[in-house]
Parts: C-alpha cells; sequence; structure tokens
C-alpha cells in the first residue's frame, strides 16, 4: 500500500491487475461502482494517466481496461480502507468470472 499526503487528507491506493479474460466490462463496472458508493469520500480508479469517479459505471468503462490492465485503486479518507479492500479482493477474485 503507498500513501501520498496531499491537503488535509492522506491519499491511500493500491495496485491491482485486470486478470479475467473479458476485462472489466459493465458487470463488474456496476459491482464496482456499487461498492464505491458506500464510501465515505471519493474513490477513484486509474489507469495510465486516466483518473475515474470508481460510482460511475461509465467513467469505469472509458477505462477501457482489458485483462492484464494495471489499475490503481485511490481513496480520499482511511475510513473507507475496507471499501479499498473489497474493491481489491473483486478485482483479484477476477470479478467472480473464474
Amino acid at each position: 500500500m503507498e500513501s501520498a499526503k496531499v491537503g488535509k487528507n492522506p491519499i491511500t491506493i493500491r495496485k491491482t491487475i485486470v486478470n479475467n479474460e473479458l476485462g472489466m466490462h459493465a458487470r463488474p463496472a456496476a459491482k464496482i461502482s456499487e461498492i464505491a458508493g458506500t464510501a465515505q469520500s471519493d474513490v477513484w480508479l486509474c489507469v495510465d494517466v486516466t483518473k475515474v469517479d470508481a460510482t460511475s459505471i461509465i467513467d469505469i468503462l472509458t477505462l477501457g481496461a482489458i485483462k492484464g490492465t494495471q489499475v490503481i485503486i485511490e481513496i480520499q479518507d482511511k475510513a473507507d480502507v475496507n471499501i479499498l479492500n473489497q474493491i481489491l479482493e473483486f478485482f483479484e477474485d477476477g470479478f467472480g468470472e473464474k
């Protein structure tokens, strides 16, 4: 886990890889959005230089994350570390499609 100070709140990030054959398509994007929607603060997904709101299915789909893509999950509030971990586990489980 990496952290960086920005203003008052630390930003916590975790890196993961899309490991299912179909990539990050609509069903996993909807599940990620659902999980992120329960956070107290902002949750972001980053691919290369693109950073999107993890509560937006459309934004997530614009990442075009195919199998093998590195994704960074970022939270603004340490209180949301459980949300970050749920999303990370969802990625590591191949979006439940393995």
